[in-house]
């Protein structure tokens, strides 16, 4: 799967979780400020994405997320 493939997906998971429109969803956006993400909803994202990647994040790398482009890093990097 290729980098935008891949962003594609986790952008899928992004929208569908967050309640958010698609094009706010970008490697620069920040949960909290920009896409209104509380706690909750980054876990419900993580199991999202676990699940469509197939891949497993631990608690303590999600520590200095803060962006999507982070985030999308660190499930990237798992595959």
């Amino acid at each position: 799967m290729d980098n935008e493939a891949a962003f594609d997906k986790f952008k899928e998971c992004a929208v569908e979780v967050l309640q958010v429109p698609s094009e706010k969803v970008t490697m620069d956006a920040r949960f909290a400020e920009d896409l209104d993400a509380d706690s909750l909803d980054l876990v419900e994202l993580v199991m999202a994405l676990e699940e469509a990647f197939d891949v497993t994040v631990e608690e303590s790398e999600l520590e200095d997320i803060e962006t999507v482009g982070q985030a999308f890093e660190l499930v990237t990097s798992k595959l």
